[in-house]
């Protein structure tokens, strides 16, 4: 397993402002440079999922508990359906969980529950010909958080991470010429026994279809490779990514 440091990956779970912020947002340290905007409901989550149709083509209709949040750079944010060019996106995000319900203190934080994110284009190589459909970019597994410092409150404390395994490298979007927008979906799951144990995740024998056959013409991809893991959908965020030739 590669060690923490070699890895782009950050996960910060943020319950309450940890700093100055523009209004409806709250900032994860000034170290991190992450701000989130929690101003979103599940309800308007799921609308923006619907719209760019993620539900149902990516993954089954489901009810956002956290809110996901992913920033290339300081400037380059996950929006729910935000473009951002190719060469923004060449290394792995800082991602970032919120529990837009938690009080100060948070059965998400103590709970020692793990999260995995990963990152899928349905739009391999294009919208209207999607036969490679879906494209694995991104497995990160084995996250989860403790508080940064011994008896530090969820509502000031930057959340540590803890265990990361990176099941897939990240793969940096790179949509191919007159390929119009892909849509670059990023999910956050949990166990859906709710265990607290290490998961034992499997790794897709390819990227294409995240290893799958494809059915009858129908794409293959996360969906599969969570049901077959044992995972639920509790957050999710797209962007669109394209081509500088189109």
């Amino acid at each position: 397993m590669p060690s923490v440091a070699s890895l782009a990956l950050r996960v910060l779970l943020a319950f309450g402002c940890l700093g100055a912020a523009l209004p409806g947002q709250n900032v994860l340290g000034p170290s991190q440079g992450v701000s989130v905007d929690v101003s979103k409901t599940a309800d308007q989550i799921k609308d923006e999922l619907k719209k760019a149709e993620i539900i149902p083509t990516v993954v089954d209709d489901f009810e956002p508990s956290l809110l996901l949040f992913a920033n290339w750079s300081t400037t380059q944010h996950a929006a729910l359906g935000n473009t951002i060019k190719p060469k923004e996106l060449q290394d792995a995000p800082t991602i970032a969980l919120h529990d837009p319900s938690a009080p100060s203190s948070s059965l998400l934080c103590h709970s020692g529950m793990t999260y995995t994110i990963t990152l899928t284009d349905p739009d391999a190589p294009s919208r209207d010909d999607p036969k490679w459909s879906e494209m694995c970019h991104w497995i990160a597994a084995g996250v989860s958080a403790s508080p940064a410092g011994q008896g530090a409150a969820c509502s000031t404390a930057t959340l540590a991470l803890v265990e990361l395994d990176e099941i897939m490298p990240y793969k940096a979007p790179g949509p191919p010429e007159k390929t119009g927008k892909h849509r670059y979906v990023l999910l956050a799951f949990a166990p859906q026994s709710g265990t607290t144990e290490q998961l034992h995740l499997s790794k897709p024998s390819d990227r294409q279809h995240w290893g799958y056959e494809p059915d009858d013409g129908e794409t293959r991809g996360v969906r599969d490779w969570a049901k077959e893991n044992g995972l639920v959908p509790v957050a999710a965020n797209f962007i669109y990514s394209k081509h500088k030739n189109q």
